[in-house]
């Protein structure tokens, strides 16, 4: 507990300190001050700091904004940065280091700060190295890259250029914003605070606490084989992953499992994305009870549960032998990474929440080619080079190669992902995908299924499809009995009340969910897309 004198002395400090910048923002309409209202933030108390920093500045602000590309055939390149108003770019090429292909110098000349106190953060990429650095001064600097790596960097660099991006909120921000990221994968109360602003902020989510017990007691003689599972993890490594892959692809859950009954009556969980004793995230199929016990007791994400039962004509058509022969061809497998960020990308343009984009997808795949290659050849390379029809060309070689093709990365990354694609470790599906392609299997998509490819599926799509229950008085007795907003679907587990926009609303229809935008907040997407 803060002693009386220093509950004072902090009391006065900080009155003082907003008496300050009361006065320096008044001042700065009128007057072109040396130092901007925002960039004496860090010399404040952080009890004053800190709640202002928060309304200006967010986790997605640790994205930098694509500037554009410099190389020696273009024109130059102009910019207004977050702190230099008045910037330009070229590249030169020279050899200095006498090497075969070598090297080049980026110039860069910034001008008009708008403050002597501001500073512009820059990063730097092609396809084979990232790099940055910062500019205090107004004057000419320079970004040196001595010697190209191979002909390929040379021929790229000299077609292409060098891209350039900005970090838009500055030093200051891009910190305040790490401040911001970081606990998002943090397993504490704050984390989950963390996610669940986020959400509410870039998604305009909702989380409505539901009365107690949050926990439901489930008859499981209501419940049959294709029932479907979806959990929204709110804290932790999978919370943090889950926050930012629901804002990208608009799904207010992130994650799914499905039921399935045997000939005993016995009742089970298919899931792709469970742990096993390795560590290693397979495709598993678990008794309920089991599943069950480790959410409630175990799984420290404090996963949100719902089950979404299917319509009893949609579960008329349900083919249960089908399915289960599916599940076990397909049991301890590998989790679908291989194509898990193609679920979402699927135009060049209108999936990417700003300040991202194709570029700055690139450049975060060369730095983990760079930091993590067997990560990367997991995460894209080997769908990268299916959409290709190459085989074994690491990231560099995919982007010279689909240059040298006449199209473009951003291009590449919105083919169609492939059910039937086979990758070096089997075929691969995420939670979403496996739980689909088992209901292909199971003949709920009819004569479409040849024409739909779920690995192109996120969950949201999945969740509006109309597979499920859509009359109240047949959902089970127990399904919400503890809550006083009677949902369309069964919340058997959490505090917050989980949220589906557009739950059970879509027909399936041919090439389904291949051409889809998905920009928040609206995530608005047009019909048959």
């Amino acid at each position: 507990m803060a002693s009386p004198s220093s509950s004072s002395s902090f009391t006065l400090s900080s009155l003082f300190a907003t008496a300050v910048l009361v006065l320096v923002l008044s001042t700065a309409v009128s007057l072109k001050s040396a130092l901007h209202p925002r960039d004496m933030l860090p010399h404040l108390p952080r009890q004053v700091s800190w709640p202002i920093l928060n309304s200006l500045y967010g986790a997605a602000d640790l994205l930098p904004t694509f500037i554009g590309t410099a190389n020696a055939g273009n024109n130059t390149v102009k910019w207004k940065g977050a702190c230099f108003y008045d910037n330009t770019a070229h590249m030169e090429f020279h050899n200095k280091s006498g090497s075969k292909f070598g090297g080049g110098t980026l110039h860069i000349k910034a001008d008009k700060a708008h403050s002597s106190t501001c500073m512009d953060l820059y990063v730097f990429a092609t396809p084979y190295r990232v790099t940055w650095t910062w500019y205090f001064f107004s004057r000419p600097h320079t970004v040196e890259f001595p010697e190209w790596d191979g002909q390929a960097e040379y021929e790229y660099v000299k077609k292409k250029g060098v891209s350039i991006f900005l970090m838009h909120a500055g030093m200051l921000g891009t910190l305040q914003a790490m401040c911001d990221v970081f606990p998002l994968f943090t397993n504490t109360g704050w984390g989950e605070s963390s996610n669940l602003a986020f959400l509410e902020k870039h998604m305009g989510a909702k989380f409505e606490a539901r009365p107690e017990p949050w926990v439901t007691k489930v008859n499981t003689d209501d419940i049959q084989s294709g029932d479907l599972l979806v959990l929204s993890k709110i804290r932790g490594r999978w919370g943090g992953f889950e926050t930012l892959e629901k804002w990208v692809s608009g799904a207010y859950a992130g994650h799914s499992a499905v039921f399935l009954r045997d000939t005993q009556g016995k009742l089970w969980i298919g899931e792709s994305g469970n742990e096993n004793d390795k560590g290693e995230d397979v495709i598993a199929i678990l008794p309920w009870e089991e599943w069950w016990e480790f959410e409630q007791t175990k799984d420290d994400s404090n996963p949100q549960i719902a089950l979404l039962p299917l319509h009893p004509d949609v579960r008329a058509k349900f083919n249960v032998t089908a399915a289960w022969e599916y599940a076990r061809s397909m049991e301890n497998k590998p989790y679908g990474y291989h194509n898990l960020i193609f679920a979402w990308i699927d135009t060049v343009t209108a999936n990417y929440p700003p300040p991202i984009d194709a570029h700055l997808v690139a450049s975060f795949m060369t730095v983990w080619n760079k930091l993590q290659p067997e990560y990367a050849a997991n995460m894209w390379n080997e769908a990268l080079n299916k959409r290709l029809g190459t085989e074994g060309l690491g990231l560099p070689d995919i982007l010279v190669e689909v240059e040298k093709r006449g199209s473009s990365f951003d291009k590449l990354l919105t083919v169609p992902e492939q059910d039937d694609w086979i990758y070096s470790d089997g075929k691969s599906t995420s939670c979403i995908a496996f739980i689909l392609e088992m209901y292909k299997e199971a003949s709920l998509f009819g004569s479409l299924a040849s024409s739909i490819q779920v690995t192109e599926f996120t969950l949201k799509d999945a969740y509006m499809l109309n597979f499920f229950e859509n009359n109240a008085s047949r959902l089970p007795k127990w399904c919400n009995d503890n809550d006083n907003v009677k949902l369309p679907y069964c919340q058997i587990l959490g505090k917050y009340r989980m949220e589906l926009p557009g739950y059970n609303t879509m027909e399936p229809y041919t090439h389904m969910n291949e051409h889809c935008p998905s920009l928040p907040p609206k995530y608005n997407r047009p019909g048959n897309c």
